[in-house]
C-alpha cells in the first residue's frame, strides 16, 4: 500500500483514447475543455493549464515579474519547487516559519519574516496549503497589503477544498484574497493529469502573461503586434506572423493530459468526500494514543481538500525513531513518507543565506509521518495502517 496513489477509471480510459484517436494531441479543443472545467472546480475568472506544478510556480513569479534584486517570502515546510521558482527568475528567498502543529504559515510568521529581511526586497509571499488545509489567508493577505506584497498561493496541496472568506466558504483557488493560486495533478495529489498544473487568477493582464509565457513569450493576436511592416501585408495580418516580446518557456499541457484531468475533474467532489472520510477514520483511530501519536493540527472555519494524512509522533519517547518506524511499516508493506525536510536546511539554500532558526518548522519535522491517503482505500486499510503503525511504536 503506497502513501499516495491515482484513481484512474474507464472514463478515464476512455477520454485519453478519444485524444490519441483525434486530429489535436496538443493545443487541441480537449485543453479548452479542461480549462473551462477548472475555471468551474475553482471559482476563478481565468484557469491556466500548465505542464506541472512546477511550471506553474515559475509561471506566477513570471507573471508577477520578480527578478534580480526582489524577495519571494515562503514557508520552509513545503516541497523544493516553492522556494526554488524564485531562484529560477533571479530573485532572492527569504524563510518563514510555521506553526509547529500545522505546518501551515500564520500572518506572524510572515511578519517576522519580513522584519528579518534585511537588504533584501521582499515583493510577493507564496503561502503553502500544506497537506490540503488552507492557511489564514485573509491574515496573511492583510498583512501583505500593509507591505505591498503580492500574494500567490501554492494551492498544489487544497484542490477541492474551501475556507472561509468574510464569513462565506469560497472556493481554493477562487483568489478571493490573492493575485494567483497554483495547483499540481501529479498521480498523488487530488485529481491527476499524470502530470500537470493549473494556475488561476481574476486579473486580466496576469492570465494573460501567464498563457503568453508558458508559450514560449509569443503574441500571435495582430492586435499586440509591434512591427507593423513585417506583420501586415496589404493591410490584412500575415497568417504566419509572430512576436516575442520577452522570453517564455513551453509549459504547454498537452490534450492528452488535459482529456484526462478534465474527467478527473468531474469526479474531484467525490475524491474530496472519500479522502475526508478517510481522514476521520485515522483520527478515530489515533485517538486512543494521542499525545505520542496524534493527527495535525486542525485549522477551523473551512472543508479541506486533504492531500496527506500527516501524524505526529514522540519518536523519542516512544523509545524508537522515524526510520525504525518507516522501516517497519515498509516490512508489513505499508508505505510512508515525510512531508518534508524544511527547505533552508537543504545545502544549496545553507550555503546561501546560512544557518536559520525556525523552531515551529524543526519541531513539526522531527515529528512528521505521512499515512497512507488515497481514494481506493478501503476503511480497513486505515485499521491495518494504524494498528501496524501502533506496534512499530512499541504500544
Amino acid at each position: 500500500m503506497p502513501y499516495g496513489r491515482q484513481s484512474i477509471d474507464q472514463a478515464d480510459i476512455d477520454a485519453v483514447v478519444a485524444v490519441l484517436e483525434s486530429d489535436w494531441l496538443t493545443t487541441g479543443p480537449a485543453v479548452d475543455r479542461f480549462e473551462e472545467a477548472a475555471r468551474e472546480v475553482t471559482g476563478a475568472r481565468h484557469a491556466l493549464a500548465c505542464s506541472n506544478g512546477t511550471a506553474g510556480l515559475h509561471l506566477a513569479t513570471l507573471a508577477l515579474e520578480l527578478g534580480s534584486g526582489d524577495a519571494l517570502i515562503v514557508p520552509t515546510l513545503t516541497f523544493l519547487a516553492t522556494a526554488n521558482c524564485a531562484r529560477y527568475v533571479g530573485a532572492e528567498v527569504i524563510f518563514a516559519d510555521v506553526d509547529p502543529e500545522t505546518a501551515l504559515i500564520e500572518p506572524h510568521h510572515l511578519e517576522e519574516a519580513l522584519a528579518r529581511a534585511g537588504d533584501l526586497r521582499p515583493v510577493a509571499v507564496a503561502p503553502v496549503h500544506f497537506g490540503g488545509q488552507v492557511a489564514d489567508l485573509q491574515g496573511l493577505s492583510a498583512v501583505a497589503r500593509t507591505s505591498g506584497l503580492h500574494v500567490m498561493e501554492d494551492a498544489c496541496h487544497a484542490l477541492g477544498g474551501t475556507y472561509t472568506h468574510d464569513g462565506k466558504q469560497v472556493r481554493v483557488g477562487a483568489c478571493a484574497d490573492s493575485d494567483l493560486a497554483v495547483f499540481s495533478l501529479h498521480p498523488v495529489k487530488t485529481a491527476t493529469m499524470a502530470e500537470g498544473g493549473i494556475v488561476t487568477t481574476n486579473d486580466d493582464r496576469l492570465a494573460e502573461r501567464v498563457a503568453r509565457l508558458r508559450t514560449h513569450g509569443t503574441i500571435r493576436e495582430p492586435s499586440g503586434w509591434s512591427d507593423r511592416d513585417q506583420g501586415f501585408t496589404d493591410g490584412m495580418a500575415n497568417a504566419w506572423y509572430y512576436e516575442m516580446p520577452e522570453v517564455g518557456l513551453n509549459y504547454r499541457a498537452s490534450d492528452l493530459h488535459c482529456a484526462l484531468g478534465a474527467t478527473q475533474l468531474s469526479r474531484l467532489n467525490h475524491f474530496v468526500t472519500r479522502r475526508a472520510e478517510l481522514v476521520a477514520a485515522y483520527d478515530a483511530a489515533l485517538a486512543p494514543f494521542s499525545p505520542a501519536i496524534r493527527p495535525v493540527g486542525r485549522r477551523p472555519d473551512q472543508m479541506p481538500g486533504w492531500h496527506l494524512f500527516i501524524a505526529l509522533i514522540d519518536f523519542e519517547a516512544l523509545g524508537t525513531t522515524r526510520a525504525a518506524v518507516m522501516a517497519a511499516l515498509r516490512e508489513e508493506g505499508i508505505g510512508t513518507q515525510v512531508h518534508y525536510l524544511p527547505v533552508h536546511r537543504q545545502p544549496y539554500y545553507r550555503d546561501r543565506y546560512g544557518s536559520l532558526d525556525l523552531p515551529g518548522a524543526d519541531a513539526f519535522y522531527e515529528r512528521c509521518l505521512s499515512l497512507p491517503l488515497f481514494p481506493g482505500m478501503e476503511d480497513d486499510d486505515v485499521r491495518r495502517v494504524v494498528e501496524a503503525l501502533t506496534r512499530a511504536c512499541g504500544l
